[in-house]
């Protein structure tokens, strides 16, 4: 696909089956010190798929079990469900590195953080799951984040739009109570290993707006009216309660947040 070395082994860390070759492959990526070089021939990564494990079997959201977290089965089940989401956002990272020549050196650095955060929280997960005697792929999960990315790889901004600020900002909202109920629940070590997450997905998610509004500039376009035409485009609704602290801090504007409360 490409002659660079240091996007031939982020692409090679794309393509890593098992999370531990994956996260392995992570850590040993240093980070770029120069833009790297994309294949010219139609594009880069346009068929480059992310590796992935044969388990966890994936099904529709609908079919992922929700249980209380009064049990250990309930608060396994809801690391495991974290953990998936941990390990797409170590491909997503990755594929935002691979799939979108062009960009400024910053953007490769950022993404590049991302992935060594995201592999790291993944590694964090699966070691209390392993505290439970559970390990990732025991149970079911859905592909909502990938399908996105897939949705989403012809466009850079489309991708800076509807991923980070979209589905991974989810977090944000809905993190802070899943913390709450570990607490409740006595699991103190698993709530503040979401804590830890939640802290850095912050910075994620405004790297995912501090890109998208740079290709809106590059582009000549209004950040919040391209936004709201991209979520209307792609049948997405943000829908309240938000975690409005972190949004603002992960470069959601004023306006953006008040409209979101409107639509609901």
């Amino acid at each position: 696909m490409t002659a660079d070395p240091w996007l031939a082994a982020a692409a090679e860390a794309l393509r890593a089956v098992s999370p531990e070759e994956k996260c392995q492959a992570v850590a040993a990526l240093s980070a770029p010190v120069q833009c790297p070089v994309h294949a010219a021939a139609d594009g880069p990564a346009t068929s480059l798929r992310p590796g992935r494990p044969q388990q966890p079997e994936l099904v529709h959201p609908r079919e992922v079990a929700h249980r209380g977290l009064g049990t250990p089965a309930g608060r396994v089940a809801l690391l495991h469900a974290v953990a998936h989401i941990e390990f797409n956002a170590i491909n997503l990272a990755l594929d935002a590195i691979v799939r979108f020549a062009g960009m400024p050196l910053a953007y490769y650095r950022d993404w590049w953080s991302v992935a060594q955060d995201e592999a790291r929280h993944f590694q964090m997960l699966a070691r209390r799951l392993q505290d439970y005697d559970a390990r990732y792929g025991d149970l079911p999960a859905h592909n909502g984040l990938w399908e996105m990315a897939e949705k989403t790889a012809h466009d850079p901004l489309h991708r800076m739009a509807l991923v980070p600020r979209v589905l991974e900002a989810r977090g944000l909202d809905v993190t802070p109570g899943m913390i709450q109920r570990l607490e409740q629940a006595g699991d103190h070590q698993s709530a503040a290993i979401l804590g830890t997450i939640l802290d850095e997905e912050v910075r994620h998610v405004a790297i995912g707006s501090h890109w998208f509004r740079w290709h809106c500039q590059q582009s000549g376009l209004e950040p919040e009216s391209t936004f709201s035409a991209l979520l209307r485009d792609y049948g997405v609704e943000i829908r309240p309660p938000l975690n409005q602290s972190a949004r603002r801090e992960a470069g959601f504007s004023r306006l953006e947040l008040e409209g979101f409360q409107r639509r609901h």
